[in-house]
């Protein structure tokens, strides 16, 4: 018998095994240890993640259009979305910071939504296919979530250290709000999202072996 049928979870903030009322999965229990509230799944986690995940989708656009950040000088204003400033970069043979904004302001944010949306699809069609393989990239999605960050502290770390009177000044761009934007709500939605749902299924694709 399966934890879940015997309404035993583990509580997210301190890991003890808690009874939860099996009659709903939507119904709460109080964890004894920390007292956080402990639910044998998530309450709406598929519609929360795909909510998230919509808007991060929706964010990700003008966050790639617009500029990241404005280099104002006595010769003018240059704008620079993050394509451009990667490209700037392999032109000025800084291929290692190319690489590393490359990485994490596009690899990454793409990598994350469509790692989301197979696990939201998966789920929803009850897939019994590589289950473990499916928790193994949930877990990617966590570790890579907080390297997104890279570019907006980039843009924050120039903005404060590049300031010489009249001469040179660094701004941020409307893109570097909307990327914001997007990492937040990638966060969000991974976040949302309850692993343990990868696993529901368990006693139809035993029946189906």
């Amino acid at each position: 018998m399966r934890a879940i049928e015997r309404g035993l979870t583990n509580c997210a903030v301190c890991h003890a095994i808690v009874k939860v009322p099996i009659q709903s999965a939507k119904e709460a229990a109080y964890c004894p240890r920390c007292d956080s509230e402990v639910y044998l799944r998530k309450p709406d986690a598929v519609q929360k993640t795909w909510a998230f995940l919509l808007a991060s989708i929706v964010f990700y656009i003008p966050a790639n259009i617009l500029p990241m950040m404005h280099v104002i000088t006595f010769a003018g204003t240059e704008s620079d979305t993050i394509m451009s400033g990667v490209l700037y970069f392999i032109d000025t043979g800084a291929y290692l910071i190319a690489f590393v904004i490359f990485t994490a302001s596009i690899f990454v944010p793409i990598l994350k939504i469509l790692i989301l949306i197979y696990l939201l699809v998966s789920v929803q069609k009850g897939s019994c296919l590589h289950r473990k393989r499916r928790k193994k990239l949930y877990m990617l999605t966590e570790i890579i979530g907080r390297w997104s960050m890279v570019d907006v502290y980039v843009v924050g770390t120039m903005v404060a250290l590049v300031h010489f009177g009249g001469l040179t000044e660094i701004t941020p761009g409307m893109g570097a709000n909307f990327f914001l934007l997007v990492v937040i709500m990638t966060m969000l939605s991974a976040m949302s999202f309850d692993p343990k749902l990868i696993w529901d299924n368990t006693k139809e694709c035993n029946a189906k072996q």
